[in-house]
């Protein structure tokens, strides 16, 4: 509807009328891009993520892949210990996320090798327990910018056991900020995803190479993680959330959350959390990390930094076979609903 017909046209009278930069043609020329979804493990259970141009599928996966390696539930949920691991873990995700993401149509983005079990592995070898890496010091692993937090998530089971997990974005908050006359919806100013130029972070910090340079045709880089968990090949729970950069690391905190510390879904989401994304070289934690844990983290070399906004926003549903629950993330309005078929 939106590149034919009526609205297209008003898409057009519109960028004819303000010296607009999309045409008929570009409209027309549009293809929806069709892939397939990725699939990893994580202590017996089976999680289906998005792939690139997405990152946050992959380095969902390859950070769950670096933790899995450790008895999480022994250290404590948000303990001194854990929160290092987790900073660690984000940190070299991330960075990875700089050089090698971007759209597989045009760049080899090196999926099967980042969410391989030994790349992982290696990764985790090569992190120190007692103290901070600093983030000048970790290059991208492999031998071979910030996003706006005003993203949308919903998740959605039905009766059949069907279940959709869907994060959609127009970047900025209101996007471009510009209307479509007579068409009531906002122009999205995407293209501030791509990278203008290599190692220059966009408008909200994040860094992006040549995998995510701008090019014709060509899809820019998120960090939208839509996820469903399996177990058994039967569906458990759905999540996702909007947030830009702290998608993914919202999204890795619920998983971990509700798989090794058993919480429900509305614990999961109300758990305090936080989050590293290379550069710049600074945890962001929210309120509910304790003062003790955070002066041990600075001794291990961290720099903390309160979160000036909420991290993440989740929309979680789970069924246990019988029952089917919904959790809204409490830092900001939504809610959960259940709607009865039409008759």
């Amino acid at each position: 509807a939106f590149y034919q017909g009526r609205v297209a046209e008003l898409i057009i009278a519109d960028m004819n009328q303000n010296g607009g930069l999309i045409t008929r043609q570009d409209l027309a020329d549009y293809r929806v891009g069709e892939r397939e979804a990725l699939v990893g493990t994580y202590r017996g259970y089976d999680i289906a993520a998005m792939p690139p141009p997405s990152s946050g599928g992959v380095h969902l996966l390859q950070m769950l892949n670096i933790l899995e390696g450790w008895k999480l539930t022994e250290l404590g949920h948000n303990s001194a210990e854990y929160i290092h691991r987790l900073i660690e873990t984000m940190r070299r995700a991330y960075a990875d996320r700089s050089k090698y993401l971007g759209d597989p149509d045009f760049y080899p983005v090196p999926v099967a090798d980042l969410i391989d079990k030994s790349y992982g592995t290696r990764l985790r070898e090569g992190i120190n327990l007692d103290h901070a890496t600093p983030s000048s010091d970790i290059a991208p692993g492999l031998n071979l910018p910030e996003e706006s937090p005003q993203t949308t998530h919903f998740s959605v089971w039905d009766n059949a056991g069907n279940v959709v997990s869907n994060t959609y974005t127009i970047n900025f908050s209101y996007g471009s900020g510009i209307a479509v006359e007579g068409a009531g919806f906002l122009l999205n100013n995407e293209m501030d995803d791509f990278s203008a130029k290599s190692g220059v972070p966009n408008a909200y910090g994040l860094l992006g190479g040549q995998a995510n340079a701008i090019e014709p045709k060509k899809r820019p880089l998120s960090s939208m993680t839509p996820v469903i968990v399996f177990k058994g090949g039967e569906p458990v729970f759905t999540t996702g959330s909007p947030g830009g950069s702290t998608i993914i690391t919202t999204v890795l905190q619920t998983v971990l959350n509700v798989v090794d510390f058993e919480m429900n879904i509305a614990e999961a989401a109300a758990a305090a959390r936080i989050h590293h994304q290379w550069l710049p070289d600074t945890v962001f934690i929210e309120t509910g990390i304790s003062l003790d844990t955070q002066r041990l983290l600075v001794e291990k070399g961290h720099d903390l930094q309160k979160s000036r906004r909420v991290i993440g926003r989740t929309q979680t549903i789970s069924s246990d076979g019988e029952y089917t629950y919904g959790a809204n993330d409490y830092r900001w309005p939504g809610g959960a609903a259940i709607a009865e078929p039409s008759r």
